[in-house]
């Protein structure tokens, strides 16, 4: 397990007559998610010009707690739900710099 803290940041675009559909499932995730081993924050804000664009930060201890996570039943059952819903999903994988 690599022991450096994994940010990740993740757009979800929903398809505009499914938006609704799709934000109560991204807010169901996160009292499952928060309380997984190595979750640090999971925060989801919607966008203020396109509120069909939803926005994750998210920090993890490591990056294996983030494969885990996305190996979870929560995200499974999303997935499920939301089949046909998302137009699209961006992820990025960033590591923090440290000040010096």
């Amino acid at each position: 397990m690599s022991n450096q803290q994994l940010t990740i940041t993740a757009t979800i675009i929903a398809k505009s007559e499914k938006r609704d559909l799709v934000k109560q499932s991204l807010l169901g995730l996160i009292p499952p998610t928060l309380a997984e081993a190595g979750c640090l924050n999971y925060d989801l804000h919607q966008d203020n010009e396109n509120p069909n664009r939803f926005f994750f930060y998210e920090n993890w201890v490591t990056r294996t707690h983030w494969l885990n996570h996305n190996e979870s039943a929560h995200i499974s059952i999303h997935k499920k739900t939301t089949e046909g819903a998302i137009e699209e999903v961006i992820i990025h994988e960033m590591s923090p710099i440290p000040f010096q």
